[in-house]
């Protein structure tokens, strides 16, 4: 874990204001950007990302963008119904102890066509064709299963159900990632994406204290 000691790392409060204050950079159209052109010292220099974020392969959900973000400022992974896989929990291990990041946000949106589709198969009993589609539905479907059964079958509910267990699998299912969220090295967060509005609402694991301010007013 190199750079977790480091005085320059951004801790995991610092780190979640920033992408809270990104996010309402992208929101304001008056609001100058932090985008930053392709350089070739990028390729020199190691890799310092201040969070990672694990989201859903959307093609409406950019994470760099969403946030105003440039190169090198995120590690992110982006996964149908950003589920946590073997695969996933290994790539946020890798940056957390490599890189030093201490801030890992699990991040699902409004309309989710993974989640809607585990909501769908529950209800007809009929899951997709394809087992590789299935791999990732069958990953949903135990956290979205109790709304289902209990006759809510808001999509958004669901969203929020899946992210949250996400994040727990996140906090509890990883040795390295337990060990340095109990050290208070790293924070895990859920949050969501709402499409129609571009705002990114920040509800799981949040810490007291931290309150997201109300995005700019849209012209």
């Amino acid at each position: 874990m190199p750079h977790l000691y480091d005085p320059d790392t951004l801790s995991p409060e610092e780190s979640l204001a920033r992408l809270m204050a990104g996010n309402r950079r992208f929101l304001d159209e008056s609001a100058p950007s932090s985008k930053r052109n392709f350089s070739a010292q990028l390729a020199t220099i190691p890799q310092r990302p201040f969070a990672i974020v694990l989201g859903c392969s959307d093609s409406r959900t950019p994470v760099e963008i969403l946030f105003d973000e440039g190169f090198g400022d995120l590690f992110v992974v982006r996964i149908a119904g950003n589920i946590v896989a073997p695969s996933v929990v290994g790539s946020i291990e890798f940056a957390a102890a490599q890189f030093g990041s201490r801030l890992v946000v699990v991040m699902g949106h409004t309309g989710c066509g993974a989640v809607t589709a585990t909501v769908k198969a529950l209800q007809t009993g009929t899951g997709p064709e394809s087992k590789n589609i299935r791999d990732i539905t069958d990953r949903i479907s135990p956290h979205v299963e109790p709304l289902v059964r209990a006759g809510d079958t808001n999509v958004r509910d669901a969203v929020r159900a899946n992210v949250r267990a996400s994040a727990a699998h996140l906090r509890h299912g990883s040795r390295i990632l337990e060990e340095l969220v109990l050290a208070g090295r790293v924070l895990v967060v859920g949050a969501e994406y709402d499409l129609e509005s571009g705002v990114v609402d920040f509800f799981d694991g949040v810490p007291a204290g931290i309150t997201q301010a109300a995005p700019p007013p849209r012209a």
